[in-house]
């Protein structure tokens, strides 16, 4: 394909994988399956195998990778096994801290808060990194964090809504958090061995995979996951669905960071991640208040002006092997 075709093709393949991604997501952790009368009075059973849902995603990651590698054969890694088990550890805790999220918040809140991931990877590169950025920086950085100040802020209803909110809100931090420790390692890889996307794709989830599996099995969530899904086989039609397009779209995020940069991928992501707000907004009833979609606003501003303007750090550029550099981690 020529570089249009393969721009044009990357970027739809984005919008489409995840904009599905996104849909699957919600309906899997925010829906119903059944019509069983529960104690609230409500009905149907709620999806709550966080571990498991997260455990899919990895292993079908794992074989797509692996699937990849066949296709396309890559040097050697040479990267330490404690790199990815560290990375693959972290990457975890903040996709599953990310789910869980979505029994006590609304789907525009958990994409807007972890939209506002420069914040973290700021904080970490200045007080572990001792990187130094541009004033230029700072005023990116903290328009988000005052767009997402204004859009995770809710107005008092009831203790019981603004608690279960608030823990939702504190796993979001969570979430972030390790985001930002995640991308720290893998630069750390980059600057040790450089592994190509392929083998640190396949490497971070195969360590995931086995991570989960002890959790699954030591909290019993494994069985308890499996008798789920026994009395709803609908809900294998909506994981299946789900790791597919989450596989598909990194394969489409590697096609536009290799052949165009990370600069036009992020540009990609981050206009698919504005839209998934919108669309969540429309076909899931999450309405927005007029402060909400001021914060969302803002972030996206932000990110915007951060992709084209704020890339560069102050004073002298550090080499690659120093470990700098903004990590390119969690595209979706």
């Amino acid at each position: 394909m020529s570089n249009k075709q393969t721009l044009v093709v990357s970027a739809v393949g984005i919008f489409v994988c995840y904009f599905y991604f996104a849909i699957l997501q919600e309906k899997i952790t925010r829906g119903r399956y059944g019509d069983k009368l529960q104690d609230d009075g409500s009905r149907g059973e709620r999806f709550t195998y966080m571990l498991a849902l997260v455990g899919v995603q990895c292993v079908c990651n794992w074989i797509f990778a692996k699937a990849l590698l066949a296709v396309s054969p890559q040097p050697d890694d040479g990267t330490p096994k404690v790199y990815y088990a560290s990375s693959a550890l972290t990457y975890l805790l903040a996709m599953i801290s990310s789910n869980m999220a979505l029994r006590w918040v609304a789907y525009p809140m958990q994409v807007v808060a972890k939209a506002a991931k420069p914040i973290p990877v700021m904080l970490l590169g200045v007080l572990v990194g001792r990187k130094s950025y541009t004033l230029q920086k700072y005023v990116f950085v903290l328009l988000i964090v005052v767009g997402v100040v204004l859009f995770m802020f809710k107005d008092k209803k009831s203790d019981t809504v603004l608690e279960h909110e608030s823990l939702g809100q504190l796993l979001l931090v969570l979430s972030l958090l390790m985001d930002g420790l995640t991308g720290a390692v893998q630069e750390r890889m980059r600057a040790h061995s450089a592994p190509s996307a392929q083998h640190m794709m396949l490497a971070m989830n195969g360590w995931s995979a086995m991570i989960v599996s002890i959790g699954l099995l030591v909290t019993g969530e494994g069985k308890a996951f499996v008798l789920f899904a026994s009395r709803h086989p609908e809900l294998f039609t909506h994981l299946t669905l789900l790791a597919l397009t989450g596989a598909l779209g990194q394969l489409f995020i590697f096609m536009m960071v290799s052949s165009f940069g990370a600069l036009a991928c992020s540009v990609v992501t981050t206009t698919r991640k504005f839209f998934t707000v919108l669309f969540s907004v429309l076909f899931f009833g999450n309405v927005l208040s007029g402060r909400q979609w001021i914060g969302a606003v803002l972030v996206f501003c932000g990110l915007f002006a951060d992709m084209f303007f704020g890339r560069k750090p102050a004073g002298k550029p550090v080499k690659e092997k120093s470990g700098a550099g903004e990590p390119l981690t969690d595209k979706h």
